[in-house]
């Protein structure tokens, strides 16, 4: 089954999506809370707002407040976003992706972890014949 390519985020609209998968749900006070750089409310506001228009959230009406939550599951978002990673930077080398993450040369990895690593690549290949 083909897969959609991740949705392409600035900086803004990534910080704002952690955050909202952190809590569940959030108002824009609550987000602009969390955010890990001074921002306004107006700028989280329409921050939100872009990422309602690229369906990536949904909010409803709480009182006076709109109250956000992301649209996408979380495991689903981060496969996307891993998979777009994969093919960006490293070619669609996920065992390159792996020592880049590591920041290890596969002659730095104990044999305890080579043995890790080899079983769960057999697991993977048992599960791929079934």
């Amino acid at each position: 089954m083909a897969r959609k390519n991740a949705p392409q985020f600035s900086r803004r609209e990534r910080q704002i999506m952690e955050i909202l998968y952190r809590l569940g749900s959030a108002s824009v006070a609550e987000v602009l809370e969390q955010m890990p750089e001074k921002t306004t409310y107006d700028s989280v506001r329409l921050t939100l707002g872009v990422l309602g228009d690229k369906g990536q959230v949904k909010f409803h009406k709480n009182g006076r407040r709109y109250v956000y939550r992301p649209v996408v599951p979380h495991d689903d978002a981060s496969r996307s976003a891993a998979q777009n990673l994969l093919r960006t930077y490293f070619r669609g080398s996920p065992s390159q992706a792996i020592l880049a993450v590591l920041d290890v040369s596969p002659s730095d990895l104990s044999d305890d972890e080579l043995d890790e690593i080899e079983s769960l690549v057999r697991q993977a290949k048992e599960k791929r014949e079934r």
